[in-house]
C-alpha cells in the first residue's frame, strides 16, 4: 500500500493488533511489531525464518521514548542529540520491560530513532517502540524498496507500506555504549567513526567480527548456538543465493557464466558471452554506491550465473568501510584469486 493517512492508520491499527507491518526506513525496508509484545516478535522471527539467538533493533520516535526502554547515559542524550532521529543504533542497559526475545536474553538492548517520514507517522499513530528487523528472509539480501519486500515475504505480511526507495539503502551504524569499556561500533553503516568523533571524544573502533561484548569490551567469537549483542553480525549475511568473491582491481578469467559488479563504470571492461557487467555508481559517488548496492545484488542474483565477482570500494573508511563490510558478509569473506591486469 502506498504511504499515505490511510496506510498509515491501517499499519497502526495491525501493530497494535499484535500484527506484523512492513515499513520503510531511511537505511532498509523493516519487518516491524510490538517491541513490548513477545508475541507480536515472534512472528517475526517466524516470517523471516529468523534464528532467536539474533536481537532485535527497537525503533522509536524520540529520547524520551527511547529511555522507557533503555538506562540512557548522558553520553547516550548527547549521541541523540546529534544523530537522532537518523541511521544510529545505540547498545544500552535495557529496562526490565523488554522482552527477552528481542534482546536475545542478554542485558542490553538496542535502540535507534529513524528518519522516514512515514516510518514516523507509524510511530507516532500507534504509540509503541517497534522492532523491525529488516523485512527479508533471514541472511539475503536487505530489501530498499517495497516490492522488494513483496518478492520475498509478500505471503507472509497483512501490509507493505510503500514509502518509496531507501535514500541510504545500508542498515544502521550499530554502537556499544552499554558497558565501562570505551563506545566501540558493532556493525558499520552510513554514519562514520569520523562523524561519531565529535561526540565521542575519540575515533571509535569497530569490533572485530562476530565478538559479543563484555563489560571489558569485546570478549572473543560468539559459539555456535550463543547470542550476538546485536544484528547484522553473522559472517555470511545481506547474501545473494549465487557463489561470490571479492576482489580489488579487476575480476579473474572465468569461463563460467558470470557477473562483474564494478563499483565505478569501468572504462574499458567489457561484456562477453560468459560476462554480464554492472556497477554501484556511474562516477564512483559513494553515497549513490551505497545507495544501490541491495538492489544490484538482488539483480545478479536473478541471472541464473554460477558467479559473481563484487569489487571492493576503494578507501578503508568512511562509507567506503561500510559497503565493503557488507560485501565482504555477502561473500562470506571469499577472495577472487589471480585478479586480472589492473583497467
Amino acid at each position: 500500500m502506498a504511504g499515505s493517512p490511510e496506510a498509515v492508520a491501517q499499519a497502526a491499527r495491525l501493530l497494535l493488533d499484535g500484527q506484523i507491518v512492513a515499513l520503510p526506513t531511511e537505511t532498509v525496508y523493516g519487518l516491524a511489531a510490538n517491541a513490548l509484545s513477545s508475541r507480536a516478535c515472534t512472528a517475526i522471527f517466524k516470517a523471516k525464518g529468523r534464528p532467536l539467538e539474533d536481537p532485535l533493533i527497537c525503533h522509536v520516535l524520540d529520547a524520551n521514548a527511547a529511555e522507557q526502554l533503555a538506562v540512557l547515559t548522558p553520553l547516550a542524550r548527547a549521541l541523540m542529540e546529534r544523530f537522532w532521529p537518523g541511521p544510529l543504533t545505540l547498545i544500552m542497559p535495557k529496562r526490565a520491560c523488554v522482552p527477552k526475545i528481542v534482546t536475545a536474553g542478554l542485558p542490553t538492548v538496542a535502540v535507534r530513532s529513524p528518519a522516514h517520514p512515514l516510518m514516523r507517522s507509524v510511530l507516532a499513530a500507534c504509540g509503541l517502540p517497534l522492532a523491525a528487523p529488516s523485512a527479508n528472509p533471514f541472511g539475503y539480501i536487505s530489501p530498499t524498496c517495497a516490492q522488494h519486500v513483496w518478492e520475498q515475504l509478500g505471503d507472509r505480511v497483512p501490509l507493505i507500506v510503500d514509502g518509496g526507495p531507501c535514500a541510504l539503502g545500508l542498515e544502521s551504524t550499530i554502537l556499544d555504549i552499554s558497558g565501562p569499556h570505551p563506545a566501540v561500533i558493532l556493525r558499520l553503516g552510513p554514519l562514520t567513526a569520523e562523524q561519531l568523533e565529535p561526540v565521542l571524544g575519540f575515533l571509535p573502533q569497530v569490533a572485530p567480527k562476530n565478538a559479543p561484548m563484555g563489560p571489558a569490551g569485546p570478549v572473543g567469537p560468539a559459539g555456535p548456538a550463543g547470542p550476538l549483542i546485536a544484528p547484522g553480525l553473522l559472517e555470511r549475511h545481506y547474501s545473494p543465493k549465487c557463489p561470490a568473491s571479492l576482489f580489488s582491481q579487476m575480476p579473474p578469467v572465468d569461463t563460467r557464466p558470470h557477473a562483474c559488479l564494478f563499483f565505478k563504470k569501468p572504462a574499458k571492461y567489457l561484456p562477453s558471452a560468459n560476462c554480464r557487467v554492472f556497477w554501484l555508481s556511474e562516477d564512483g559517488d559513494v553515497h549513490v554506491a551505497a545507495q544501490r548496492l541491495y538492489a544490484q545484488l538482488r539483480i545478479l542474483d536473478t541471472l541464473g550465473l554460477q558467479h559473481l565477482y563484487l569489487q571492493q570500494a576503494p578507501g578503508a573508511d568512511g562509507l567506503s568501510s561500510a559497503i565493503n563490510e557488507r560485501l565482504g558478509r555477502a561473500c562470506s569473506g571469499n577472495i577472487a584469486e589471480n585478479e586480472g591486469p589492473s583497467d
